[in-house]
């Protein structure tokens, strides 16, 4: 017996000096590479022929080391750190106007209805070239976007072009609210909608009050709309969830590398209704905290899941705090629905280069609902009711994204003062027609990676002497036939897309959802479900 507790005792006290030393090796490497790193940069920053920015270099070697890891471990700088609280927070000092950065110019994207942007005249497609007195050419985007934000009260004076004339406003900034739930309304004498855009901290709060004044209207069914939902705050979405589901129940389970990091999150509330049917829209960017609300939901058999199988985020990111006012986001743990379930699609941990692996390509696993209906892990929550679409072609990618699409858009909205009401707006084949043929005549910031490498091979050939001119006009214009032609295939989704585009700029977001009330197909198909109640019990069955 002595001797089996002396080897008990060796082998526990050999496992607990592997384990130091395990623990001294990964410190004793990492304080090793540091000091090369910091050697190396000591003596560029000393002696290489030409002055070099330490900051910039710094930030690449920071933004190259992450780039190997998942996208969602990041970097902040001091100008980042403010943004990300503004994200979270809700709110903030400024014009009420969404901007890009294109060009050394900053472009209106969107304005916010009775903001001061909208107050002042600021519309969508202006260029603002100035800003109280700093012009913006030449100027980096940081610092840019900076000038536009500030204390409420305070005033900014702003030049735009717009159509080729410059305009000047001086306008007051305001507490800017990035309300979670930009809009809900009864689409009947029954059912009840809401939709809502991100998992801030004003999220449960603001889906609380829209469901609360929606059953004083009489709602007695419920439409809850989280496409494009890129997700947020965790403990947001098991407070929404916490509304439909009772008290004690698990929502989401965390799983890190250090224990203190892993958690269970349970309902801590008293319900606001367990009872009135629900249906949950998804799409392919509804991530994250979205894909939480809607795993629980469905684990639990408390909503029907209409649309299509959404992002496949499975990931949790907590925030760390470095110097200088900096702070780094990492990816911290995995989570798991209710009935075990790990949605995570990409596995970064096995990646090379750009090639990432799916999980599901390995095979998925099933699970249970509370009901015992069949559910799966790995590649987002698949929904209930699956409205399929065709897969987007590269070329409809790159116009939804692109530049030319928000110009065409720009460009009908003056040629057209005045559009249909919402509820009666609609586009088709004509409009189709016409920016089909604007992106031909207008093709400058609307590429395939086709052309790019074309107009690199083009390059290459000039230098090495080589005439290829007349074969690559002829090879660029068939790779230009073919690309508006792939559009075809994706006609509908680019409508609706171009639909919410154009109605945003005579009626606002609230104009948007008006329209999706009367003509969206998801909408309609919600509608139904939910009107026909052995459907809807069989399909949650």
């Amino acid at each position: 017996m002595k001797n089996m507790k002396k080897k008990i005792t060796g082998v526990l006290l050999v496992f607990a000096i592997s384990i130091s030393w395990s623990y001294k090796s990964d410190f004793f490497e990492i304080a090793k590479q540091i000091e090369i790193y910091t050697t190396l940069f000591k003596e560029l920053n000393l002696y290489y022929v030409d002055e070099i920015n330490p900051a910039d270099i710094m930030d690449k070697t920071i933004q190259n080391t992450l780039s190997e890891l998942d996208p969602y471990t990041r970097f902040y700088d001091e100008q980042g750190v403010e943004n990300a609280k503004i994200s979270a927070e809700g709110e903030y000092g400024g014009i009420g106007a969404t901007t890009t950065y294109r060009n050394k110019n900053l472009i209106v994207r969107e304005v916010y209805k009775d903001y001061p942007a909208n107050k002042a005249g600021i519309i969508p497609g202006d260029i603002i070239v100035k800003i109280d007195n700093t012009i913006l050419e030449n100027q980096s985007e940081d610092i840019v976007r900076s000038l536009l934000k500030g204390l409420p009260s305070s005033t900014v004076s702003i030049q735009v072009k717009r159509q080729n004339q410059l305009l000047d406003f001086n306008i007051t900034r305001e507490t800017v609210e990035i309300n979670p739930v930009p809009f809900y309304e009864m689409v009947d004498d029954e059912v009840g909608y809401i939709s809502f855009i991100k998992f801030n901290k004003k999220a449960a709060k603001e889906v609380r009050n829209a469901f609360l004044d929606l059953k004083s209207q009489g709602m007695s069914k419920l439409i809850i709309d989280v496409r494009k939902n890129p997700g947020g705050l965790l403990n947001e979405a098991v407070d929404i969830v916490n509304f439909f589901i009772p008290k004690n129940k698990v929502v989401v389970t965390t799983k890190a590398k250090l224990d203190k990091w892993s958690n269970t999150y349970k309902t801590k509330n008293e319900p606001l209704d367990t009872e009135i049917p629900i249906t949950i829209l998804i799409d392919g960017r509804s991530a994250s905290a979205s894909e939480i609300l809607a795993g629980a939901l469905q684990d639990y058999d408390r909503a029907v899941i209409v649309g299509e199988r959404s992002f496949g985020k499975g990931l949790v990111q907590r925030s760390r705090k470095l110097s200088y006012g900096t702070q780094l986001k990492l990816t911290i743990s995995k989570y798991y629905t209710p009935s075990g379930r790990c949605i995570q699609e990409l596995d970064y941990a096995n990646r090379e280069g750009d090639d990432i692996p799916k999980f599901s390509d390995l095979g998925v696993s099933e699970f249970k609902t509370e009901n015992g209906r069949k559910v799966f892990d790995g590649g987002g929550v698949a929904p209930d009711l699956e409205i399929k679409k065709p897969e987007k072609t590269e070329a409809t990618i790159a116009l939804l994204s692109s530049d030319e699409f928000f110009n065409f858009v720009t460009s009908y909205y003056f040629k057209n003062p005045s559009v249909a009401e919402p509820n009666n707006f609609q586009l088709g084949e004509n409009e189709f027609s016409l920016l089909k043929t604007y992106i031909t005549n207008n093709s400058e910031n609307f590429k395939l990676k086709t052309e790019y490498s074309l107009e690199k091979a083009l390059e290459s050939a000039k230098n090495e002497n080589l005439n290829i001119n007349t074969e690559y006009l002829q090879l660029l214009r068939k790779i230009k036939e073919e690309k508006i032609s792939s559009l075809d295939l994706n006609k509908d989704e680019i409508i609706e897309e171009l639909t919410s585009e154009i109605i945003n700029r005579y009626y606002f977001k609230e104009g948007e959802y008006q329209q999706k009330l009367v003509f969206d197909t998801l909408i309609k198909e919600s509608l139904s479900v939910l009107k026909n109640e052995n459907r809807y019990k069989e399909i949650l069955q």
